[in-house]
């Protein structure tokens, strides 16, 4: 790679990371407009036209708005979290597969893992650092929670890699010309779905920022940009994981303008779970993860390696 293919993949991550960062600001926009109509009034809609400027104002008074800390926090952790925690989240973005192929990564699924582990360290160091009994709770809370859900989410994504025998994320696409992943294993496409919820940190399994009894949870101490900082890092990871579903099972073209609009609509998705579920219960969500999905992931695996190895018989 000489300079110049150097400093355009640069320029090119950087308008990446912008479009991201206005989709995850409209991404807040639409969560509060649908909230507010599933229950039955407006969103917000007092600043310009039916509230669209509405999260460009927010972004302005959290930032413009005092920043405190605790007296007795581990202060450079307690400050560093956020960043990490928002910068490991845009850089599971490069791994997207474009139009014009930003970075085209022979082990892009790979690649999406290793980032997307890391979030719970920011997550662990938040709340610690923060010194707060509640806020050590939240983050322990969603340590136990993310990991857990990690390792189901890990083997549900080894049953589409047999299926493409491949850890190229473009090949998706190859494969998904004629038929859909979601039609051959919806069950598997579901389970998908709940621990993507689950790691996100998302309702009904939002116990990391459990209002009720968490008065927050692991951002408990953090106002201002920190808070903001979180905030995007939570709506960027909800985006992405939006996106990663269509390349799993909902036919990954990105050179169609429907890629986007299948993208907006498993974003509606999330939302609308949020408006319609309860939380759930915290040892009723470990007991899905490691008594129900566990089970599920592993069956799943051994018959797509099965239904791989048949195949590659009746070719041999």
């Amino acid at each position: 790679m000489d300079l110049k293919d150097f400093i355009l993949a640069m320029l090119s991550s950087l308008i990446l990371v912008v479009c991201v960062l206005v989709g995850v600001a409209f991404l807040t926009l639409l969560e509060r407009k649908v909230l507010g109509y599933i229950q039955l009034r407006k969103g917000p809609n007092k600043v310009g036209y039916m509230g669209v400027p509405q999260p460009f104002s927010d972004a302005i008074k959290l930032f413009t708005k005092e920043q405190t800390y605790p007296l007795m926090a581990n202060f450079n952790i307690y400050y560093m979290a956020p960043v990490f925690n928002l910068f490991i989240s845009l850089l599971l973005w490069l791994c997207t597969p474009l139009l014009t192929i930003l970075f085209n990564y022979q082990f892009g699924i790979l690649y999406f893992l290793c980032c997307s582990s890391l979030g719970v360290y920011c997550v662990m160091m938040a709340g610690w650092a923060s010194n707060s009994n509640y806020s050590m709770l939240g983050g322990m809370r969603s340590v136990a929670q993310t990991i857990s859900y990690e390792v189901s989410l890990s083997l549900f994504l080894l049953s589409f890699l047999y299926l493409i025998y491949s850890l190229n994320i473009m090949d998706f696409m190859k494969f998904q010309e004629n038929i859909w992943f979601i039609f051959m294993c919806f069950p598997l496409s579901l389970a998908l779905f709940v621990s993507m919820l689950a790691e996100t940190n998302r309702t009904p399994f939002d116990f990391a920022e459990g209002e009720s009894e968490l008065v927050s949870g692991f951002n408990v101490e953090y106002s201002s940009g920190g808070f903001a900082l979180i905030f995007l890092a939570e709506y960027s990871s909800i985006l992405f994981m939006s996106m990663f579903c269509i390349i799993l099972f909902l036919g990954c073209d990105v050179f169609n303008w429907v890629f986007y609009i299948k993208l907006v609509f498993m974003s509606f998705i999330w939302i609308w779970v949020r408006g319609t579920l309860p939380r759930y219960r915290y040892d009723k969500l470990m007991y899905m993860c490691w008594k129900s999905y566990l089970p599920l992931s592993l069956n799943y695996l051994l018959f797509y390696f099965g239904l791989m190895a048949w195949t590659f018989s009746l070719l041999i």
